[in-house]
């Protein structure tokens, strides 16, 4: 048996194959599956030892992005798409799967387009409300589709698409006690902490308005703050001078990029999280906390808005939009979510609501299944 994983570009895509990778792997070992083979072919490895943990092979697929904006670099990267589409029809035939999981992104695309080429089942999984270009174009010939958001559904075939929630990584699912995650980052027990989630890139609006509002949050708050790892030193060194000699200044950290240990602390520890609206949405719903989810702007297809919103008519966070984010509003909102006991325990029971496990083990499941039948042709 052999599963192709595609995608990657960030850890959005990246880690829900590693997911799906993990329950692969159970299912192997409980059905005592014969040399099962897992490829992961994407145009970086993004974490080589996630790869290695997993017993994936890394196979590497060059690919330029389709940019919706003018740019000189789409010209060249029509070329490398081309090149890239040209290799991985080679790669793939050379490895024949028995079903391609595909997770969007440009980077998936050589890869499904060849599994399409070589009529190689394919599987794919879309994460946002509004699907990108490559999960609506891999749609319509996928033998199944799983979706995150039920809206999504809409874009897809009825038949082959299930609403199956979003596979996340066994070594986050589940946060630390808030004690232990306490004690990790030497913070207090009676102070409320607000875990600041920008993603791997971070993000420079959340970033620069934490700074802004620091020494108030910091009166009443301890943050964790993750930077993004290009930001880490400049948020850094800004926060040490606007800090200063302030008593508090302690209940302040940062932090470039969260190992999985690290984000088990976090979420164990947090009482309230900010952040972008990606699929960190369902991270966090997992995690039952209270959120103030802010959208970039200038999604594809305005997929960041779409998640924010389809998140908040649950009732599990509030939403301030980039026009409105300032430190004087990101301050107030935090505040009235903290302060409203009543608010915040209703929050926490609709993020539950929200969260649909399993998605992981189902989507493993089915690929299995496929491979199995594929193989035995």
């Amino acid at each position: 048996m052999k599963i192709v994983f595609a995608g990657g570009g960030t850890g959005g895509h990246f880690y829900p194959i590693i997911a799906v990778a993990q329950k692969v792997n159970q299912i192997i070992d409980k059905e005592h599956i014969i040399s099962p083979k897992l490829y992961y072919l994407s145009d970086s490895p993004y974490d080589k030892e996630m790869l290695l943990q997993n017993g994936l092979i890394f196979e590497e697929i060059k690919s330029g992005k389709m940019r919706v904006y003018f740019s000189l670099r789409n010209f060249l990267d029509v070329f490398k798409t081309f090149f890239g589409t040209i290799n991985s029809i080679y790669k793939v035939f050379t490895i024949y799967p028995d079903v391609v999981f595909g997770k969007g992104g440009y980077a998936s695309f050589p890869t499904i387009l060849a599994a399409r080429i070589l009529s190689i089942p394919v599987v794919i999984h879309e994460s946002d409300s509004a699907p990108g270009r490559v999960n609506k174009w891999a749609g319509h010939f996928a033998k199944r589709v799983a979706i995150s958001f039920p809206e999504s559904a809409a874009f897809f075939p009825k038949k082959t698409t299930a609403w199956t929630g979003q596979p996340i990584i066994q070594e986050i699912l589940y946060p630390t006690v808030r004690d232990e995650a306490l004690e990790y980052f030497k913070f207090e027990s009676n102070s409320p902490v607000i875990f600041i989630l920008g993603g791997s890139q971070g993000a420079e609006l959340i970033n620069n308005t934490i700074l802004d509002a620091l020494p108030r949050l910091i009166e009443n708050y301890q943050i964790i703050h993750q930077t993004g790892i290009k930001n880490f030193t400049t948020v850094s060194g800004q926060a040490r001078v606007i800090l200063g000699n302030n008593k508090h200044k302690s209940r302040y950290t940062t932090i470039p990029y969260l190992s999985p240990l690290q984000m088990k602390m976090a979420s164990g520890a947090a009482s309230l999280i900010v952040s972008r609206s990606g699929s960190t949405i369902f991270q966090i719903a997992a995690w039952g906390v209270p959120s103030i989810l802010v959208p970039f702007t200038n999604s594809n297809a305005d997929h960041a808005r779409k998640n924010a919103f389809s998140y908040a008519r649950s009732g599990a966070c509030s939403v301030v939009e980039e026009a409105n984010m300032t430190a004087n509003i990101l301050s107030g909102e935090i505040e009235r979510i903290l302060n409203d006991k009543a608010e915040y325990e209703k929050m926490k029971k609709s993020t539950k609501a929200f969260n649909k496990p399993g998605a992981a083990e189902k989507i493993a499941q089915e690929l299995v299944d496929i491979a199995m039948s594929h193989e035995g042709k």
